[in-house]
């Protein structure tokens, strides 16, 4: 295991928030890395902020494999972590199979989506030396079948549900688990429930650490910002500025 991986548990045990951004090409992992992130996510969240798909169901492992390629180019000290796109992990052989390509791409662990319904991958994954860590919560890759976004954990049956999930994966050997649009006390709970670290996403403050696209993080895609991101930068509208006087140099 990268020991970078290793250390994200002994900052849950001391009580020190991990940071984790999306990176899916060499400049931006470089810039990240160099600023000290904890762990740079390949998010198949590039479908729609890099290759400009609707969501994350038509991304391929071979989307995903060029991408975290240039990523591991550009990152020296802090780990990556891969997602699994839809579709290549239904099965755990096709598990292992897939995160076994990502691996070799340069990632350090895998992400999938899926709490107790996918313990069997999660094992399998863990057998054959690959770290995984599991995302529950709104789960992206299911946006089409639940007809959007949506946050979960509002009733008592949805929380006990995702608290199952989560004490499953940590069975199941899941070295950390993403916590996505789940209510906020609900993720308190969670945290503070089980030993691996919990990484949110519009899931509250009291996550062990928070994760977001660094698109949105930047406001390098204006056309579209979820609620709960606060922008630290405008580089859309530098990206604008700077064409629009170069074409008036030019002219």
């Amino acid at each position: 295991m990268h020991p970078g991986l290793a250390r994200l548990s002994d900052m849950k045990q001391r009580g020190e928030k991990i940071a984790v951004l999306t990176a899916y090409d060499y400049p931006t992992a470089r810039l990240l890395d160099e600023a000290g992130i904890d762990l740079l996510l390949v998010g198949d969240s590039l479908g729609m902020v890099v290759l400009g798909y609707p969501d994350t169901t038509l991304v391929t492992l071979d989307e995903m494999i060029h991408h975290t390629r240039a990523v591991a180019r550009g990152s020296q000290r802090a780990p990556i972590l891969a997602d699994m796109p839809i579709a290549t992990y239904d099965t755990p052989e096709q598990a292992v199979a897939s995160a076994q390509r990502l691996i070799e791409a340069g990632a350090h662990a895998v992400k999938l989506e899926g709490g107790a319904s996918h313990v069997p991958q999660i094992r399998a994954l863990v057998a054959a030396g690959i770290p995984v860590m599991a995302h529950i919560g709104m789960q992206p890759q299911r946006v089409r079948i639940e007809g959007g976004y949506r946050v979960k954990g509002k009733t008592p049956a949805e929380a006990e549900s995702l608290l199952a999930d989560a004490h499953a994966i940590e069975q199941a050997g899941s070295f950390g688990l993403l916590l996505e649009l789940v209510k906020a006390d609900v993720a308190q709970s969670i945290t503070a429930g089980i030993s691996v670290p919990t990484i949110g996403i519009g899931a509250g403050i009291h996550c062990d650490g928070q994760v977001l696209v660094t698109h949105d993080l930047i406001g390098f895609f204006p056309w579209f910002r979820p609620k709960f991101v606060t922008p630290a930068a405008d580089v859309a509208e530098a990206v604008r500025s700077a064409a629009a006087e170069f074409i008036r140099r030019v002219r």
